[in-house]
């Protein structure tokens, strides 16, 4: 490996470990302040911490493969995504970041269900956590996946030394800063990620003699990756779109809005997190894209396409600038990991230990259980993640549409529905997460394909949650009076 791309490196990791010991001296002396920050967000740390967090290894390496072999026709997605982060900004961020706190402080979002339903069982809390807990875990290896494979292809490492790096300095700064770390890495990890989408397709395009040439090249090797309508139907356009529906189920994402200073801040932090989202995913399908011509034209291998970013980035740049876009990946893996981490730590601090083991815990005891818990569920991660063969974008897909199906619409209606009651609450999740996994393992067929391949998975598994929520809702007891005071209260606010 060139001395320039080590010093790149190098330096990605000093800055990282650097916010995380700031973070550990600033916030993280009590719970509320290791897991949300103390409420304190500015709009700019918010929105690149949200994109940051949501667009993992699978921003530059899934997204730029899937457009590298198949073209065009998969721009579907990133349309959803973009919708879909459009709408959460709009209906849930202002609500949420009002009703959390007006329902007992609720700091995670299992704390939040428990409270806007009053659910003294804590069915709902422990559900949510089991939902938390099974798919974050799915969904932190897929980014240590991603590690492994970047510092396999790039340096020449082995593959597990590459989970454990990746790991590795996560979990450093993540155990020690909380989310405080978590957030401002992820603000400076959001930049990096930025300014690599938009330098490697210009360089990439321009290397292949401009836009026209590049566009002509493509057509004459296949011309249906011009076409995006190609091998595609109504039905698998629907579910690309529906990755959109995600966004209101996803736990690392919406805390940021949690956390926000105020709910007055959420409108800029909305222009600057749709503004920085939709320029990177531009700059990662334009990746994939032009790298359909680069690796044609100059006959580079490339056995895996999920690795096209890696390749241009060491061929077209100078070592130093190479390393800087190497930190580039290893920022959206990592700022994905973190984030996910904290929140099954979370859940598992406050929605298990505390609310079970040890009731009168202390400050300090949470936040001690809270760091070993970011410890122990990224072994686990580690673990899963040693399936070489395993792709990045199967994995994102399989967690996304567990969160989106099992949390979106409970999250959605919660906010807006004053009948909603725990029992449909909790039907809701339960029903939305099993359809899920039903879709994805089912050894049900159609016409030779499994259901997920013909239909994403999340699609029936939202439309299924709603409707358990509001018939069972409807079939149940009425909700309580003082829970009907606090909805009127942030329905006023927001009305």
């Amino acid at each position: 490996m060139a001395v320039g791309t080590m010093i790149s490196l190098a330096l990605y990791f000093l800055v990282m470990l650097a916010i995380g010991l700031y973070a550990y001296r600033k916030s993280t002396s009590d719970v509320s302040g290791f897991m949300l920050g103390g409420r304190s967000l500015g709009p700019g740390v918010t929105a690149l911490s949200a994109g940051a967090s949501d667009m993992s290894g699978w921003m530059l390496m899934g997204v730029p493969g899937l457009m590298y072999a198949v073209g065009l026709s998969s721009i579907w997605i990133s349309l959803g995504l973009i919708l879909g982060a459009y709408l959460n900004y709009l209906i849930v961020a202002p609500r949420l970041r009002t009703y959390t706190e007006l329902a007992n402080d609720s700091i995670t979002l299992p704390d939040f269900f428990e409270n806007r339903f009053a659910d003294s069982s804590h069915a709902l809390r422990i559900t949510s956590s089991v939902v938390i807990i099974l798919f974050f875990t799915l969904y932190t290896s897929s980014g240590i996946v991603a590690g492994g494979k970047l510092f396999e292809s790039s340096f020449g490492l082995s593959y597990e030394a590459g989970l454990y790096i990746t790991a590795g300095v996560v979990v450093l700064y993540t155990l020690f800063g909380g989310f405080l770390a978590v957030s401002l890495t992820d603000f400076v990890q959001g930049c990096i990620m930025f300014i690599a989408l938009v330098l490697v397709p210009i360089v990439t395009i321009s290397s292949v003699g401009g836009t026209t040439a590049m566009v002509d090249n493509i057509a004459q090797i296949n011309p249906e990756y011009l076409n995006v309508f190609s091998d595609i139907g109504i039905v698998a356009i629907i579910s690309a779109l529906a990755w959109g529906l995600g966004y209101f189920g996803q736990p690392h994402i919406i805390v940021r809005f949690m956390a926000i200073r105020s709910v007055a801040d959420i409108p800029k932090a909305r222009r600057i997190g749709m503004s920085w989202m939709i320029v990177a995913l531009v700059g990662a399908m334009a990746t994939g894209f032009a790298g359909i011509a680069y690796v044609a034209e100059t006959g580079m291998p490339l056995e895996d396409s999920e690795t096209i970013f890696i390749l241009l980035g060491q061929v077209l740049f100078h070592p130093l600038i190479g390393g800087f876009l190497l930190a580039a990946i290893l920022a959206a893996i990592m700022s994905t990991i973190s984030s996910q981490l904290l929140v099954t730590s979370s859940s598992l601090t406050g929605d298990f230990y505390q609310a079970f083991l040890n009731k009168d815990a202390s400050e300090k005891q949470l936040v001690l259980v809270g760091r070993l818990s970011v410890a122990a569920v990224a072994l686990v991660a580690i673990t899963l993640a040693y399936d070489r063969d395993s792709s990045i974008l199967t994995l994102v897909s399989n967690a996304w549409a567990g969160f989106g199906a099992a949390f979106g619409p409970i999250v959605i209606m919660s906010l807006y529905w004053k009948q909603m009651n725990r029992h449909g609450a909790l039907a809701g999740m339960i029903t939305g997460a099993l359809t899920v996994l039903v879709w994805i393992y089912a050894p049900i067929t159609i016409n030779g394909q499994s259901l997920s391949a013909v239909m994403y998975e999340i699609v029936p598994g939202f439309v299924m949650a709603s409707i358990a929520i509001v018939v069972v809702s409807r079939l149940t007891a009425k909700t309580q009076p003082e829970l009907e005071a606090v909805f009127e209260q942030v329905n006023s606010k927001h009305s």
